[in-house]
């Protein structure tokens, strides 16, 4: 079944119980709100403002956005794009575009307009609904954009090239569309990260969508009594399918608008959040901010905290430990996925299995995974070779792009772009990335393994380790390294840390500079090595 069917049942189930609270603790003033169907606008102490839905408000604001589109002529497997801000009016507009029949395409908000554009032909849109923060970057390439596609405005005074959302959706039935839809549809188009270059689309299916839902509810237990703090941005598939889990509980999720330390532990306790999902440094911040004393557990309410999880990038083992000092309670789960098998697990650690921290864990509900070299076939345990993963929600192919999904798909078996190596219990243990993979001298150095041991340094706040040119070896390891707020630290510091590595491994140059994430907390290597004079082949936009 659609997941849209999950939706109409918390409707008739849990119909004036809360879906979605939005929270946003730095607006000083309540924004104005036209829709009357959004039951509470609420100032609160602190300057915290809220708004919240309800399940019934959800579904029909979904069904609203449905016929809307409908009424435009939108057929079922039509493309319909979202670039928007993480909003309360996001997951309406999302459920809506899929009880079309549509197939909805998040864009990445950071998108140039170059992208916008590049994006929206490559899967081919009809529509995009886009938000007040994006007027400019659309308005520099509205000509070429809106060029057989409609273009619509989500928010109040509409710019003169587009349509209103409100005014569209304001005469649009509340009633479900008569709209059949089949696990096979096509339901979801979404980009790869395009941290090596511009994006890939991945198409995937409402089946693969509901299995999603399965895995998150499988691996953490969520319950009607749960609350999801979700912080990341939803247009990314980890945000959405961990939220999944709550749609299929039929339970509470607040979405907070900011990331601050303070903010995630006010908006946990005032709203007695039970899990939580992280990257990697917004955890960081949590802990610096406490090893400092500036945030502090008394002023909070959050015994009934019980998970928090990670995923999206490598987790270092030494930032699972302190936070296990802070919260011995917690349980602790880590999550690998790829947008092209869509998250939100294809292989976890398992809560249970906190003493295998380090290890990404064992194959997800649902999934299958194997360790193989060149030749597809299975290395040995132990040996470091190409992840793969097979499973429910492997995307169905790259869109348009029959070349690129030949490359990574085969009888089934995603191949991840991953290298991975299993210990004797089974545990599977990500070594890096392979286009990372730095050749020194004949040696192949992996730079998380490096960064890792960097992180134990007590005043390195973040590090990324890159393979810089040499004339003798090919390449030697760079390290950028950001320095924890109101600590100094020298190269030789640095350096004498690192004899504990062997010397290989050493870092033979230490640049202290900041260290660029993306949005979902990846870090930018392309990036740096642009920034650094580094040109490498690009081998896979696979996000791991």
């Amino acid at each position: 079944m659609p997941i849209t069917d999950y939706l109409e049942r918390n409707h008739k189930l849990y119909g004036n119980e809360t879906a979605l609270i939005e929270v946003n603790p730095e607006e000083k003033e309540p924004k104005r709100v036209t829709w009357k169907e959004y039951s509470l606008i609420e100032s609160e102490p602190r300057g915290f403002y809220r708004r919240e839905i309800t399940w019934q408000v959800f579904d029909e604001k979904a069904n609203r956005c449905a016929n809307m589109l409908l009424s435009l002529g939108i057929k079922k497997g039509d493309q319909v794009a979202i670039l928007m801000m993480n909003s309360l009016e996001w997951l309406p507009i999302y459920f809506g575009i899929l009880k079309a029949g549509a197939i909805a395409v998040p864009f990445n908000f950071r998108y140039t307009s170059e992208e916008i554009l590049y994006c929206a032909e490559l899967a081919e849109i009809d529509i995009l609904l886009f938000g007040m923060e994006f007027i400019g970057r659309i308005e520099a390439v509205e000509e070429k954009l809106a060029k057989n596609r409609l273009l619509i405005y989500v928010g109040e005074n509409c710019p003169s090239f587009a349509e209103s959302y409100m005014s569209l959706v304001g005469n649009a039935s509340s009633n479900p569309p008569l709209v059949r839809i089949e696990d096979d549809d096509y339901a979801a188009i979404y980009f790869s990260s395009g941290t090596t270059g511009f994006p890939k689309a991945i198409l995937h299916t409402h089946a693969a969508l509901m299995h999603s839902c399965k895995v998150e509810q499988t691996h953490h237990s969520t319950g009607r009594e749960d609350t999801f703090l979700c912080i990341p941005p939803l247009y990314h598939t980890g945000a959405k399918m961990h939220w999944f889990g709550s749609l299929l509980a039929g339970s509470k999720a607040v979405r907070l608008k900011v990331t601050n330390p303070e903010y995630i532990f006010d908006a946990g306790s005032r709203y007695h959040c039970t899990i939580v999902w992280l990257l990697v440094p917004w955890a960081q911040d949590i802990l610096d901010a406490m090893d400092r004393g500036d945030l502090k557990m008394e002023d909070y309410e959050l015994s009934q905290w019980r998970l928090m999880h990670i995923g999206a990038q490598p987790v270092p083992p030494s930032l699972v430990r302190r936070w296990k000092e802070y919260f011995p309670h917690h349980q602790y789960d880590t999550n690998y996925g790829l947008s092209e098998s869509l998250g939100p697990g294809c292989v976890h650690l398992g809560v249970e299995n906190i003493h295998k921290v380090g290890a990404i864990g064992v194959p997800g509900y649902g999934w299958e995974c194997r360790i193989v070299d060149e030749n597809f076939n299975e290395v040995p345990q132990g040996t470091a070779g190409e992840l793969c993963v097979k499973g429910p929600s492997v995307m169905v192919c790259y869109f348009r792009n029959e070349e690129a999904t030949n490359e990574v798909l085969r009888d089934g078996w995603l191949l991840t772009g991953d290298v991975a190596m299993q210990d004797p219990d089974g545990f599977i243990f990500l070594v890096d990335r392979m286009k990372d993979v730095i050749v020194s001298g004949g040696e192949n150095l992996y730079p998380v393994q490096i960064e890792d041991f960097l992180r134990k340094h007590e005043k390195i706040r973040d590090v990324a380790v890159i393979g810089l040119p040499d004339k003798r070896l090919g390449e030697i390891a760079g390290a950028i390294i950001s320095i924890k707020e109101g600590m100094t630290c020298t190269e030789e510091e640095i350096n004498e840390f690192c004899l504990e590595l062997p010397r290989y491994k050493r870092p033979h140059k230490i640049i202290f500079a900041d260290v660029p994430r993306n949005a979902t907390g990846k870090i930018e290597k392309p990036k740096l090595r642009k920034m650094y004079g580094v040109e490498r082949l690009v081998e896979s936009e696979n996000e791991g």
